[in-house]
């Protein structure tokens, strides 16, 4: 058991809020009241209703999720979304906490995109110079861009992508960011990496990768379940008696 304040400075210090108000986004106590200490905690990537019986039998002092449970302000969100204001309202009524780290874990050190990184077994990471929240790295060894595709499916666990090559004929270094950072395409190509890996990518920022000639591969958002395996290691590398639960893996679309 670790004293709820303990707990948050030494997360905060990796992933201090300062970085996710460089996004505009909105982090850290979402709904509850925080217990004085922590035992039992529930990570989710997202919390959503599907997960309350789960919950409900974990009876955890603190759910942690990465996406912020409550995305924007605080107030508009629970006045103009009446699916969101219900849970949250059982929440409440549950005594369940939920507080989320997002940017700020996505550009802390150790965070979501070294996880990525890592996973892909990429050599000489380190953040981009002209966007500190990317990863950037070196492949095991020169692939094509479908190539890379395949491998990045394999490496990420995901089953399916969008990919763009219209680049170098061989990759030898990656730039990535998990989840919506499509448009940031530009970052990874001014530090002439060879392919840049996202997702999201709407149909007007595809044109402008096709219209730069690189090479740009487009994952689900999903992969960023990752958070639940590098979140439990960290929590556990600060308090090794904590009891930790994973929710399960959240469903993609599927390939038709």
């Amino acid at each position: 058991m670790i004293k709820t304040n303990s707990l948050l400075a030494k997360l905060a210090k990796r992933f201090p809020k300062k970085y996710a108000m460089e996004y505009h986004d909105h982090v850290g106590l979402m709904v509850g009241k925080l217990p004085q200490q922590v035992q039992k905690i529930y990570l989710a990537l997202d919390f959503e209703s599907m997960l309350l019986d789960e919950v409900q039998a974990f009876k955890p002092d603190l759910i942690i999720t990465h996406h912020p449970f409550l995305f924007g302000t605080r107030s508009y969100i629970r006045k103009n979304d009446p699916l969101k204001e219900a849970l949250a309202r059982d929440l409440e009524r549950l005594g369940l906490v939920v507080y989320s780290f997002h940017t700020n874990f996505d550009r802390g050190d150790g965070g979501m995109n070294d996880a990525l990184a890592e996973a892909l077994e990429l050599t000489e990471i380190r953040p981009l110079h002209s966007d500190p929240m990317a990863r950037g790295g070196r492949l095991p060894h020169p692939m094509a861009p479908e190539e890379v595709a395949r491998y990045a499916k394999k490496q990420l666990k995901t089953s399916f992508g969008l990919l763009l090559p219209y680049g170098r004929p061989f990759v030898e270094t990656i730039a990535i960011i998990g989840g919506g950072g499509a448009k940031y395409f530009t970052n990874a190509l001014e530090d002439n990496y060879d392919m840049f890996i996202s997702g999201d990518a709407p149909h007007h920022v595809r044109r402008r990768i096709i219209n730069a000639r690189y090479n740009y591969l487009d994952l689900p958002h999903e992969i960023e379940s990752l958070f639940l395996e590098q979140m439990e290691k960290i929590l556990l590398s600060i308090d090794g008696s904590l009891e930790i639960k994973k929710a399960p893996h959240q469903v993609e679309a599927q390939v038709i």
